[in-house]
């Protein structure tokens, strides 16, 4: 940026304007980053809020080169006709109107340049720190499978087929919600309520309950049905009641 030739008026414009639009697409992607690392699980990451502020820092430095360019572009001299009435410029005139423009555009285009430089530089370091800083750090533990019991394992497995669906039904006139399983397993709404409040189903309520609400097994559903064993059940076996022997010398 600091070796672009241009001459004022029309070349200056057309070879600053791309210059500009990569700068507000800079600035975006930056602005974009900031905002994903700002909702994800880096700010658990110790010393994540200097990366934070080190990125909302590129985001400032962005926008003041493309302030900078605009006003580059905005102290370029144009030509145009002139109001009615007014001489138009003569060449003594324009060459003095560029003498004029070309000092400042050429210090708005440095300032633009030198907050580039600065950013590429601090995106660099931060990008090392925050490898450094994931690498270093200790992964989550994996979130504890769920327990199932009979019933909600055979539910929940009905409803791993799909077609599953929560709807609303008068009878009586009063309002009942069932659930309905595709295989035709009957499922008492206590534990498919159990079944989502531990987030093993999810219900789309996009649609009324009178339509019929799609029912999801979530991810943590289906690693409950892969880890499920079933309850074990005690074998009984009949014991033989002590036989009784009459003892010598002992009357009843």
């Amino acid at each position: 940026m600091r070796d672009l030739s241009y001459t004022p008026g029309t070349d200056a414009l057309h070879k600053i304007t791309p210059l500009l639009l990569a700068a507000q697409e800079l600035t975006a992607t930056a602005l974009g980053q900031l905002r994903a690392l700002d909702d994800s699980t880096y700010t658990g990451v110790t010393g994540s809020r200097a990366g934070l502020e080190a990125l909302s820092a590129i985001v400032a430095g962005a926008s003041m080169a493309c302030s900078d360019l605009a006003e580059a572009i905005s102290a370029n001299p144009y030509e145009g006709a002139p109001f009615a009435g007014y001489p138009a410029d003569d060449a003594h005139v324009r060459a003095a109107r560029h003498g004029e423009a070309v000092p400042r555009m050429n210090s708005h285009l440095k300032d633009a340049a030198h907050q580039f430089d600065v950013g590429a530089t601090a995106c660099h370091y931060l990008a090392t720190s925050i490898r450094s800083s994931l690498a270093t750090t200790s992964p989550h533990p994996p979130q504890a499978v769920a327990k199932l019991n009979d019933t909600q394992h055979s539910a929940l497995k009905s409803l791993a087929q799909g077609e599953g669906r929560l709807y609303e039904r008068g009878q009586r006139g009063r309002s009942l919600t069932r659930v309905a399983a595709k295989d035709g397993t009957r499922i008492s709404i206590a534990t498919f309520q159990a079944l989502a409040k531990r987030g093993l189903l999810t219900i789309d309520t996009s649609t009324p309950l009178l339509v019929g609400q799609a029912i999801t097994v979530t991810e943590q559903g289906q690693r409950a049905l892969i880890e499920f064993r079933p309850t074990a059940t005690l074998a009984t076996t009949a014991v033989p009641a002590p036989r009784t022997s009459a003892i010598p010398g002992v009357r009843r």
